[in-house]
């Protein structure tokens, strides 16, 4: 193209036009990184945050007396899955949970509180943040477990599909998205890896 037109232009007018190309480019590659993916729809972190509740039972115990981690895992799945289905508007499967991070036990009748966001979107995997809670009697919130997990969206065949870009609000949920390509990062190198 620009040889095309190398006659008839000044060699300074032609460095600009690169210079402008450059700037279009690298804005355009960066600002994405807020404005992710399918640019037909984009959602806010807000619109498909899940809150859910649930009371530590009997059955729910291991024989230490405490909430089985395991049980815990199962809600945090769960949440994660409908954070997935609120964002995509559609069936998710969970791909990778990248960490799980146990910080203190919940005992019977203890009010268990689990918190989802989406805090990453690629082309057809989200990841989602799970943060659980004890609630007290006076609504007063401690944690106990911080969750990540990959998620990816599928068709009616189970082939992966497009999901919805995000749109990030505030600081917060920039520094989210920023640890969110670090944790792909990560994927990639462990694939790369055999892990």
């Amino acid at each position: 193209l620009f040889s095309y037109f190398a006659p008839y232009t000044p060699f300074p007018f032609c460095i600009f036009i690169l210079f402008i190309i450059g700037v279009f480019i690298r804005y355009y590659s960066c600002s994405a990184h807020f404005t992710i993916t399918d640019a037909n729809t984009q959602s806010a972190v807000s619109d498909s945050m899940v809150e859910q509740v649930f009371q530590v039972r009997p059955e729910h115990l291991n024989g230490a007396g405490r909430l089985f981690g395991g049980q815990l895992m199962a809600w945090i799945d769960e949440v994660a899955g409908l954070v997935g289905i609120r964002h995509s508007n559609g069936d998710v499967i969970t791909a990778s949970v990248d960490n799980l991070k146990f910080m203190r036990g919940a005992y019977l009748k203890d009010l268990i509180v689990l918190v989802g966001r989406i805090t990453y979107v690629g082309h057809t995997s989200m990841d989602v943040r799970v943060d659980t809670y004890i609630e007290d009697h006076r609504g007063i919130r401690r944690s106990i477990n911080r969750a990540y997990l990959t998620l990816v969206a599928v068709d009616e065949n189970d082939k992966p599909r497009p999901v919805p870009g995000l749109t990030l609000e505030n600081e917060s949920e920039q520094a989210e998205w920023l640890a969110g390509e670090k944790r792909r990062e990560l994927r990639g190198q462990r694939r790369k890896e055999g892990f």
